[in-house]
C-alpha cells in the first residue's frame, strides 16, 4: 500500500468539545477585550468576552427557558437548526448553541420549504433559529410536516440579535433575545476523551451520489482541523488583520472557517449578509481588511466591477481560494488587477469537503504563484492515498481516486449505514471521489472528478436530485443532468438534457427549454437553478444497464459550448 503522509510535523489535537477549546485553553490565549466579530452594516462588535457571556447565557436559555416559554424541550446531543443568511446573530447561534452541548445543523439560507423539510427530517431536529424573512419559509415547512401553527411556534426561535429594536416582528414567536439576560450556565458541557466524538455539526452533503445526507463532524473533528490548517495558513497579528466574512456560514466552509477558526487565531471577522461587489470593496476599505476567504466567481467580480477602483483596496494581504478549482489564469489576473489599484496581495487556493471538516491541502502562499493550479499540501496529521478503478494505489506521477485518512475525517453519514460504508473503509480511508495527482515536491492538484456532483460557485448539485424533479413536469418523459464549464462565470452550471413526450425540434424546443427553466425555480434553491440551459434531444444516451452515460453529454455540451460565446471567459 503507498501511503503519502503530510511533509509538516505533526500537530497536538485535543479531545475535547469545540467551546472549551476556543475558549479555555492556551491554544487561544488572547485578550479578551478583542473584536471578534462585527456586523459589516451596522458597525455592531462583539468582543471575545462578550461573545462568551452571550453564549452561556444563550445556552442556559435554550436549556432552561425556551420550554418555561412555551417551547420544546432542549436537552444534550439533541439537534437545532439554523435557518438564516449571515449575520451577527450567527456566532451567538452557534456558539450559544455548542455550549450547553446541542448539536446545530446548518441549512442553507435560500432552501425551499421542501428541502428544508428533507433537512429538518432527516437531522432529528428539535427546534430551529430562523432569522424573520425566512419565517414564511419554515411555516411552510411545519405545514408540510403536518403541524399546526401552535405546534410549530413551539419549535421556532427568531433570530432578532443584531435587528433593530425598531424594526417590527412577528408577534406569537420566541425570540432570541427573549432566551438571553435569564440566567447563565456556569460552564459549558464538557466532552473530554471519547465523549470528543460525539457530533457537533450536522452539515448536508451528497457525497459522491444521491440525496443530501446528514454529516456527522464531531467536535474532534473540528478541534483538530482548525489545528492542523494553521501550519500552512498565512502568519496573522490578533487585532490587527481583519477578516471579511463573505462566505455563508451554512456551508461548512464559511461556518468552520470564518467562525470558529478566524477566532483560534484572534481575528476580527466583518460579516457580510451575502457576497456583493460593491459592499465587498466598501467593507475592505471602511475596515481596512486585509484577509478574504472566497470563492472563484468573486475574483471575477474583482477584475470586472468597477467597485474595485472606486475603494481603496490597499489594505488586502490574502485571498484564500476554495470550494471549486480557482484556474491559475484568473488567480493571475486577480492579482494583476489589485496590483493596478495599489494592493500587493497574495492569492493561494486549498481542497477539502464537508466530509473532512473541511480542509484537508493548502498552498502555501509563497508558492502559489509558482503552482498556480496547486491545492498545495496534505496538512499535518492526514495520510493519503492515490487509488485506481482497481483499488490498487497508483504509481509515482500518476493520477488516482484521492483517499484521505485522518483526524478531520467525518464519523459517517447520519443514520445511514450503507452510505457511509461506501465512502469510508474499514480501515480509515475516507473516498473522495475526485481525481488528484501529486508531485515529486508533494504538491497535489485535483484534475478530475469520479463523482457526478456538479459544483456550482462552491455549492453542491446533486444531478440525481434535479432528475428526479424534472420527470414529474408533464410533458418530459427522460432526463439527465450535468454540470458544463462556464468560464465566464468561473463555475459549473447545471444544464438539463431532456427528452419531450412529443418529439418537438427548432423553436419549439428552444421556448420549452426556457420554459422549463423558469418552472424549476420554484421548486428548488437558488444555488441549483439550470443556469447552463434545458436542451431538448431525442434520447438520453444510457449503457445496457440503463445508466445515464453522462460523459456523452458532456461531449455534446463541449461542442455546443465551442459555437457559444456565452460562456466564455472575458479576463
Amino acid at each position: 500500500m503507498r501511503i503519502y503522509k503530510s511533509t509538516l510535523p505533526p500537530v497536538e489535537t485535543r479531545e475535547e468539545s469545540i467551546f472549551t477549546h476556543l475558549f479555555a485553553t492556551t491554544y487561544s490565549n488572547h485578550p479578551s477585550s478583542l473584536p471578534a466579530f462585527t456586523d459589516a452594516a451596522t458597525g455592531l462588535t462583539l468582543t471575545r468576552a462578550e461573545l462568551k457571556k452571550l453564549s452561556l447565557s444563550l445556552g442556559y436559555g435554550l436549556r432552561q427557558e425556551f420550554s418555561k416559554l412555551g417551547g420544546v424541550t432542549l436537552d444534550r446531543g439533541e439537534t437545532i437548526m439554523i435557518f438564516s443568511p449571515n449575520s451577527i446573530a450567527w456566532p451567538v447561534m452557534v456558539f450559544g448553541s455548542l455550549a450547553p452541548g446541542l448539536r446545530t445543523t446548518l441549512a442553507n439560507s435560500s432552501y425551499t420549504a421542501g428541502e428544508l423539510e428533507h433537512q429538518w427530517k432527516d437531522s432529528g431536529a428539535k427546534a430551529v433559529f430562523v432569522q424573520p424573512a425566512l419565517l414564511s419559509t419554515a411555516l411552510e415547512m411545519f405545514k408540510y410536516l403536518g403541524l399546526d401553527l401552535s405546534q410549530a411556534r413551539r419549535r421556532i426561535i427568531l433570530a432578532d440579535f443584531g435587528i433593530p429594536s425598531s424594526e417590527q416582528l412577528p408577534a406569537g414567536f420566541v425570540k432570541l433575545s427573549d432566551l438571553l439576560g435569564k440566567g447563565s450556565l456556569n460552564e459549558e458541557e464538557k466532552f473530554p476523551g471519547k465523549q470528543s466524538n460525539e457530533t457537533a455539526y450536522l452539515c448536508y452533503s451528497s457525497g459522491t451520489t444521491g440525496k443530501p445526507k446528514g454529516v456527522e463532524t464531531t467536535h474532534f473533528n473540528i478541534v483538530a482541523v482548525i489545528n492542523i490548517v494553521r501550519a500552512l495558513y498565512p502568519k496573522t497579528v490578533p487585532g490587527e488583520d481583519v477578516m471579511l466574512g463573505v462566505l455563508p456560514f451554512y456551508h461548512i466552509y464559511g461556518s468552520v472557517k470564518l467562525l470558529l477558526f478566524q477566532f483560534l487565531l484572534g481575528v476580527q471577522v466583518v460579516i457580510m449578509s451575502k457576497f456583493d461587489p460593491v459592499e465587498f470593496c466598501r467593507n475592505t476599505e471602511k475596515y481596512k481588511v486585509t484577509i478574504a476567504l472566497i470563492v472563484p466567481p468573486i475574483c471575477l467580480a474583482i477584475i470586472h466591477h468597477p467597485a474595485t477602483t472606486k475603494f481603496n483596496m490597499k489594505s488586502l494581504k490574502y485571498l484564500t481560494s476554495g470550494a471549486a478549482p480557482l484556474s491559475g489564469e484568473l488567480a493571475q489576473a486577480t492579482r494583476e488587477k489589485l496590483k493596478s489599484v495599489g494592493a500587493s496581495t497574495l492569492i493561494n487556493q486549498g481542497y477539502g469537503l464537508t466530509e473532512t471538516s473541511p480542509t484537508t491541502h493548502l498552498c502555501p502562499m509563497e508558492e502559489a504563484i509558482k503552482r498556480p493550479k496547486s491545492v498545495g499540501l496534505l496538512l499535518p496529521n492526514l495520510e493519503a492515498r492515490l487509488v485506481n478503478d482497481d483499488v490498487n494505489d497508483v504509481e509515482d506521477g500518476e493520477s488516482g481516486e484521492l483517499w484521505v485518512r485522518g483526524p478531520s475525517v467525518m464519523k459517517g453519514y447520519l443514520n445511514n449505514e450503507e452510505a457511509t460504508t461506501n465512502a469510508i473503509t474499514p480501515d480509515g480511508w475516507f473516498k473522495t471521489g475526485d481525481i488528484a495527482v501529486r508531485d515529486k515536491d508533494g504538491y497535489w492538484y485535483i484534475v478530475d472528478r469520479r463523482k457526478e456532483l456538479i459544483k456550482y460557485k462552491g455549492f453542491q448539485v446533486p444531478p440525481a436530485e434535479l432528475e428526479a424533479i424534472l420527470l414529474t413536469h408533464p410533458q418530459i418523459v427522460d432526463v439527465a443532468v450535468i454540470g458544463i464549464n462556464s468560464e465566464k462565470d468561473a463555475t459549473e452550471l447545471p444544464r438539463a438534457y431532456v427528452v419531450h413526450a412529443k418529439a418537438i425540434r427548432g423553436d419549439a424546443a428552444r421556448q420549452f427549454g426556457k420554459e422549463v427553466q423558469k418552472w424549476i425555480q420554484s421548486r428548488v434553491a437558488r444555488h441549483k437553478y439550470l443556469r447552463g440551459g434545458v436542451i431538448v434531444i431525442d434520447a438520453i444516451p444510457k449503457s445496457a444497464a440503463g445508466k445515464i452515460l453522462r460523459r456523452e453529454l458532456r461531449e455534446l455540451a463541449k461542442k455546443e459550448i465551442l459555437s457559444s460565446p456565452e460562456f466564455k471567459a472575458k479576463l
